[in-house]
């Protein structure tokens, strides 16, 4: 019999790179991979506990798929399993399937298991003790020319704020010759551009043993070396990574995507000590400007939460005033958000949501204003452009794709361009309904 079943993820690039492999384990083993809708056999979540809001999404998708087959199998994987364990295994109604972090591998067994002795299967690590890696990988991606490359698990820091050191477990390196492995197979698969991933990617290869330690700029120019892509990006960095030494190396690769997520959190010294965080911001400005020293106008984009506890209105202002200073590509903007079992959610100073979100709406706009800004600095210049889909704006047709840069650039449909072609354009205006989306002619 082949069975039917739907995969649905919660959460972060980590997690959508997990969810592909389980669904690849599953297609390997003869499943048929259906939409997440009724009439499969399997329903598999791989779910996300960053906040309370995620951890609520990811039970109501656990009972959505319940709704929709009361006899298939439900398989909760992933964060939420992990952080609210007790609470998954006292409802017998949520899920047959209980699968933490470290152990989506089991998925196929475990299924099999489940069906030989109809009886509830819970594996769930304690995952502040593993040390070793969790061996997953793909053989393509959902999407058609980016492949996004899981190289590291777990985190070590401990932000006051933060849920996901006790989900994810301790900082977790996999080796460079499995990564290797797999992004060659996904260049001879036609993929032109990889983007190193991990839940705290900065900490790459700090975990191995003395006599096989390694950096991320190990990493970084081992790939580099790949035949077959032409373009390596790189997810969430911390500042401290950026020394001189690894500004200057990256510019003299010319396969590297000058567009670089720099973690703040808060533009204000008394918030990042209270956040826990391991930087201030005179640091951090330092940071941005070695990477500003080496690249030609790279894209500096960010992360700030809004109303964390016991942000004054001084203090919102200070963390304000330097995301303005910093001129970033863009800044995501996140309402600071209770997470009962972090440090930061039994601290005095809780705000209101009105006074998160009014906050937050003050630098969405600015935000919005400086990526703006960013795009029409580009107006003439060249772009190397990955195409990556057509899509329609009033009646004419485009491929779309990004700039290493990342922004998104349009060019018309014509004879002999196609989806995942690499091409140099000239920036020129923008889409009218699109934001921020730049229009270009191709250069011969």
């Amino acid at each position: 019999m082949k069975y039917k079943a739907a995969v649905h993820n919660l959460g972060c690039k980590v997690n959508a790179y997990e969810t592909e492999a389980m669904q690849q384990m599953l297609e390997k083993a003869g499943y048929e991979i259906v939409p997440f809708e009724p009439g499969a056999d399997v329903y598999v979540i791989n779910t996300c506990s960053v906040t309370n809001i995620a951890d609520r999404k990811s039970r109501q998708m656990l009972h959505k798929a319940r709704k929709m087959n009361p006899d298939a199998i439900i398989v909760a994987a992933g964060c939420y399993v992990q952080t609210d364990t007790e609470r998954l295994a006292s409802d017998d109604n949520t899920a047959d399937l209980i699968l933490g972090n470290n152990r989506k591998q089991n998925l196929v067994e475990a299924l099999e298991e489940y069906r030989q002795k109809k009886a509830r299967i819970l594996d769930v690590p304690e995952i502040g003790r593993t040390r070793e890696y969790e061996p997953l990988q793909i053989r393509k991606t959902a999407e058609h020319v980016r492949a996004y490359i899981k190289v590291q698990d777990g985190c070590n820091q401990f932000c006051s704020y933060c849920i996901i050191p006790y989900a994810r477990g301790r900082v977790r390196s996999r080796k460079q010759e499995e990564i290797v492995s797999e992004i060659r197979a996904l260049a001879e698969a036609g993929y032109k551009e990889a983007v190193l991933t991990g839940i705290h990617l900065s900490s790459y290869g700090t975990d191995f043993p003395e006599d096989e330690r390694a950096s991320l700029l190990d990493l970084i120019r081992t790939v580099h070396d790949i035949s077959g892509i032409e373009r390596i990006r790189l997810g969430s960095l911390e500042p401290g990574i950026v020394t001189e030494e690894f500004a200057r190396t990256l510019s003299e690769m010319p396969k590297i995507c000058p567009h670089f997520h720099l973690s703040l959190q808060s533009g204000c010294d008394r918030t990042l000590e209270r956040m826990n965080r391991r930087y201030r911001t005179a640091e951090y400005r330092e940071k941005c400007g070695l990477l500003r020293k080496y690249f030609v106008m790279p894209a500096l984009t960010t992360d700030v939460i809004t109303g964390f506890p016991g942000e004054t209105d001084a203090d919102f202002e200070e963390s304000r005033r330097f995301v303005e200073e910093m001129h970033f590509f863009e800044t995501h903007v996140f309402p600071y958000s209770r997470r009962q079992g972090t440090r930061a959610a039994a601290m005095d100073g809780q705000l209101t949501e009105a006074v998160k979100k009014e906050r937050a709406d003050v630098l969405i706009r600015l935000s919005r204003k400086r990526e703006r800004e960013f795009a029409e600095a580009f107006a003439g210049r060249s772009l190397s452009v990955l195409l990556e889909e057509e899509i329609l704006s009033g009646d004419r047709r485009y491929l779309t794709g990004h700039s290493k840069e990342y922004l998104r650039v349009s060019v018309p449909v014509t004879e002999g361009l196609a989806v995942n072609d690499i091409i140099t354009v000239r920036a020129e205006g923008f889409l009218e309904d699109y934001h921020c989306n730049l229009t270009g002619n191709r250069l011969e």
